[in-house]
């Protein structure tokens, strides 16, 4: 894959994250008290556990979605600053090239097949 076209790829997919996360805070701000009676009305009533445990699982969900969005956006970011330094598509550990193949499938992989096998096994 050529440079040109891994940036491009890479942008597009940082603008489909970025995208990802806003429409996560625009649902998150959606579910925030605005006001309303039925809102009001909540706070002063006691809320059966059961509710509250729901609404704290969706809380910590979104968080996780959140990181991972974000940890995301930093391989890409990370990437798109390797092809800046012309170090993009080279194994970071043994500094063989990364099959053209591997970077179609995952664009923002740091390490060749046979590296990134050996440190998922640890």
């Amino acid at each position: 894959m050529n440079a040109t076209a891994a940036r491009e790829r890479l942008q597009n997919e940082r603008e489909r994250l970025t995208s990802l996360i806003h429409n996560l805070a625009e649902d998150n701000g959606a579910n925030e008290d605005d006001g309303s009676p039925s809102n009001r009305e909540r706070g002063s009533v006691d809320q059966n556990p059961a509710d509250a445990g729901s609404e704290t699982f969706e809380r910590e969900k979104d968080m996780a979605i959140l990181s991972t969005l974000e940890d995301q956006i930093a391989e890409v970011d990370s990437a798109l600053a390797r092809i800046d330094d012309d170090t993009y598509g080279v194994c970071e550990k043994c500094g063989k090239p990364i099959a053209e193949e591997r970077l179609e499938v995952v664009p923002t992989a740091r390490f060749c097949v046979e590296d990134q096998g050996a440190r998922e096994a640890l």
